[in-house]
């Protein structure tokens, strides 16, 4: 992984975002990294949009803000929308289909991936949509390792809750590992200007 790597993910409140970056950021530490974060959202509790800001680092991050993302994960239109604006000209998007549709005349990679739907199909509920949308966005862009991120989110929730997440977690791995391989072509310049998906 190149020096510094940053992430946003946006959704509306009610959502998971900020659990999922939590997930996210306890991951990489586990696997030696600095990170650091920052959450925002609207003034309503839920259906506003809202933000978990994550900077994976090689050194202690400096600055605990997203300045110019990376990547961004989107599981709402009007976040996506919202947050777009913040992405870095050779950002990549990873949207919540169909849910999230990209925005017109914007050349970014933007890779659709059907957490929600999923979500629905295998469990009968939107409820696990964010773990399911976290575990394939790091199956497509190995920001952390599966090991690592199935620890941390069974260590982050309840007991009661640690199987339902971790059938999310391995639907989301399945998802994310057929979205990748679908799109290794145009992928791969994204990963490798990152320095992911090879070995430190």
């Amino acid at each position: 992984m190149k020096e510094t790597v940053q992430v946003s993910l946006c959704g509306v409140g009610g959502q998971g975002i900020l659990l999922i970056g939590g997930f996210l950021g306890a991951a990489a530490i586990r696997e030696g990294y600095w990170a650091a974060g920052a959450n925002s959202y609207g003034a309503q509790a839920r259906g506003s949009g809202c933000r978990a800001e994550v900077v994976i680092a090689r050194e202690p991050a400096d600055y605990p803000h997203v300045v110019a993302a990376d990547l961004l994960v989107a599981m709402a239109q009007d976040a996506y929308t919202l947050y777009l604006p913040g992405l870095s000209p050779d950002g990549l998007v990873i949207m919540d289909h169909p849910d999230v549709s990209p925005l017109a005349g914007d050349g970014r990679l933007h890779l659709p991936v059907g957490a929600t739907a999923t979500a629905v199909e295998r469990f009968g509920s939107r409820q696990a949509a964010n773990v399911v949308m976290l575990a394939a966005t790091v199956a497509i862009t190995g920001l952390v390792g599966r090991a690592t991120l199935v620890e941390s989110v069974s260590e982050g929730v309840d007991s009661r809750f640690r199987e339902p997440n971790r059938a999310a977690l391995d639907a989301g791995f399945e998802l994310g590992t057929r979205v990748r391989t679908e799109a290794e072509e145009v992928l791969s310049p994204w990963l490798a200007r990152l320095g992911l998906g090879q070995e430190d």
